[in-house]
């Protein structure tokens, strides 16, 4: 099962695209953490998602997508790092119907939102990570059904980059097609004749991919997919990437949580369970600290030693 990630360009250069396909990344991530079937879907549209978005921008930092509601999917988080590593979770509370649309999942009252964050590796001195946060609803306050309405919204009004978006998740594979118009050069005088060029290219594109079923999304390789639809555009495909799970938990980051938490705190969940247990909400490791680890976590970092590896 393997995992494929492909940026390509279609004819003269006026319609980039991705196209993801995630098996054994998603089927790690199932396997770590199982949901409904409704929100399991949901949670690997985001997660294909997530590694389309990254595959389109030149950004060398992790992107963390997500949606914030206010009906049973409370939380939804799928983080996609600079070598493609995956990693998502979900939190849900209440009951969720079987064929529940996303505005019936997460918009129930109108509160919910989608917000995607930037957080570049190298930050420079006061640089702060981006974020961009878009209504679950259209501009009239309806609600969207889809993630993929929510996304096509999003870059329509943020990158202001016309977009056009399939997502498609079952129990064997999370998968994706993301295609983008190229950004007008503008100045030269046959800019007017270039512009027309590239908003039939783009719409062309979009007819073609247009004709993509769901079951053909999910079935069918990224390399077959360019081949059946844009065998005509002559696609160009460029830096093949291999996604993959990965999560970035580890003792050192559990430990450094509990120091913001502070020492009181750390000692009442000692002084109650004899122990601070903690469980990543992506991968499910657990990280245990008993009354020797706590201790150490407010010494001088002088006089700390290396903490011990994790324990499941």
């Amino acid at each position: 099962m393997n995992d494929t990630l492909l940026k390509f360009m279609l004819g003269a250069g006026h319609v980039r695209g991705v196209v993801v396909r995630l098996q054994s990344s998603w089927a790690e991530m199932r396997r770590r953490r199982r949901h409904a079937a409704v929100v399991q879907g949901l949670l690997g549209e985001l997660t294909a998602a997530s590694a389309l978005l990254a595959g389109s921008l030149k950004f060398d930092g992790t992107l963390i997508l997500q949606i914030q509601g206010d009906g049973p999917l409370r939380l939804a988080v799928a983080e996609c790092q600079p070598d493609f590593g995956l990693r998502a979770t979900m939190k849900v509370e209440g009951l969720i119907e079987r064929e529940a649309s996303l505005r019936e999942l997460a918009n129930a009252h109108g509160m919910g939102r989608c917000v995607i964050t930037l957080d570049p590796r190298k930050q420079l001195p006061g640089q702060q990570p981006y974020q961009g946060i878009v209504s679950l609803a259209d501009a009239d306050g309806r609600g969207l059904d889809s993630l993929t309405q929510v996304l096509e919204q999003y870059l329509a009004r943020s990158e202001q980059i016309p977009s056009w978006l399939m997502l498609a998740s079952d129990e064997q594979a999370s998968c994706g097609l993301l295609l983008q118009r190229m950004p007008d050069t503008g100045g030269s005088a046959g800019a007017a004749a270039n512009q027309a060029e590239a908003d039939e290219d783009f719409s062309r594109a979009m007819h073609l991919a247009s004709t993509l079923g769901r079951e053909e999304l999910l079935r069918d390789s990224p390399e077959d997919l360019l081949r059946k639809l844009f065998w005509q555009e002559e696609p160009r495909i460029f830096n093949p990437q291999s996604p993959h799970f990965h999560c970035t938990c580890s003792k050192l980051r559990v430990a450094d949580m509990l120091r913001m938490l502070g020492r009181d705190e750390v000692e009442s969940v000692l002084k109650e369970q004899g122990e601070v247990d903690v469980t990543c909400e992506f991968c499910g490791a657990r990280y245990g600290f008993d009354l020797v680890d706590a201790a150490q976590l407010f010494r001088p970092e002088i006089n700390q030693p290396p903490m011990p590896t994790q324990r499941q």
